[in-house]
């Protein structure tokens, strides 16, 4: 039998061919019909009509086209990005939004790391924050409503879980909310771990060496405008960010020391962290990987000469 199935090519390929559909079965699509090939995050949670409306705005105007979702186990992007993307994070995506180019940064890790009025800005004028952007202008959907019964449909269609008062919450929301919205909710079912410097964690211990330096004050003032002013404001008297110029840190009277400081610039702010008993809100990144101690501190010396000619 062996010998003639040679000698009949026709026979051959059909048979060969119905052993490979079966392997194919066997080793591929049958395990992905299985629940462990489709694992879900503890922490992550279905999208919110308000959401899912952002969702299809970011998929309409074509975001993925510029923007991955997906920061590989690779150190570079994990250093840049933030922690790796899990499988169990997509598990409501339909489409998945993984995107394969990055004309813009990554978005995987975006969620929660700006307050919303910076998303604001940003979609209204990108380039007041980032001057070099050729990223458009999106400013024009804060004149466009969502629609609650398209947004019903999708839910249905999806089988994502929403209640009659959440669809009616819709009704004066625009697309603007919508997407920012969506956006603040990507990646967040995977805590964000703060950037730690193993090089500044006892130097943070100590008081600011760059102190009263007039270089590095002016250092620190060019570092401010080019990293810290989109927020804080030119004057650092508050916009997005609160003042930096007050008496006031992390909403409670009273200023704390420049160690402080340097953790908080150093790994950003996360909604419930704690530092001295006093709890933040979130929305800064962390800056750790992108400047040096040195710059830090010169930062620090800045604010500090600032607070000092508002006395």
């Amino acid at each position: 039998m062996a010998g003639n199935i040679y000698s009949k090519p026709v026979l051959f390929t059909i048979v060969s061919a119905i052993v490979i559909l079966i392997g194919t079965a066997v080793t591929m699509f049958i395990p992905m019909l299985t629940p462990q090939m489709h694992p879900r995050l503890e922490n992550l949670k279905p999208f919110t009509p308000l959401q899912l409306a952002g969702r299809d705005i970011y998929q309409r105007e074509g975001c993925n086209n510029c923007h991955t979702q997906t920061v590989r186990p690779l150190k570079t992007e994990v250093m840049r990005y933030g922690e790796y993307s899990k499988a169990g994070e997509f598990y409501y995506d339909r489409p998945f939004l993984w995107g394969s180019k990055r004309t813009g940064p990554d978005l995987a890790r975006i969620g929660g790391k700006y307050p919303d009025a910076w998303h604001y800005r940003h979609f209204e004028d990108p380039r007041s924050l980032f001057p070099q952007s050729n990223m458009p202008s999106y400013g024009w959907l804060k004149e466009r409503l969502i629609d609650p019964e398209e947004v019903r449909r999708h839910m249905d269609v999806l089988n994502l879980p929403y209640t009659e008062e959440e669809i009616e919450n819709l009704r004066g929301k625009t697309e603007m909310d919508a997407l920012i919205a969506y956006i603040q909710s990507i990646g967040t079912a995977v805590k964000r771990r703060p950037v730690v410097k193993k090089a500044v964690v006892r130097e943070v211990e100590l008081k600011n060496p760059l102190a009263g330096d007039p270089r590095a004050i002016a250092r620190g003032r060019d570092i401010f405008m080019e990293h810290c002013a989109m927020c804080h404001g030119d004057d650092a008297k508050g916009d997005i960010g609160p003042s930096l110029v007050d008496d006031v840190f992390f909403y409670v009277e009273g200023d704390l020391p420049d160690d402080d400081y340097f953790e908080v610039i150093n790994n950003g702010t996360f909604e419930g962290m704690v530092e001295e008993g006093r709890t933040a809100k979130g929305g800064m990144p962390p800056f750790g990987e992108e400047l040096g101690k040195d710059e830090i501190w010169s930062v620090i010396s800045y604010i500090r000469s600032l607070k000092e000619e508002g006395r």
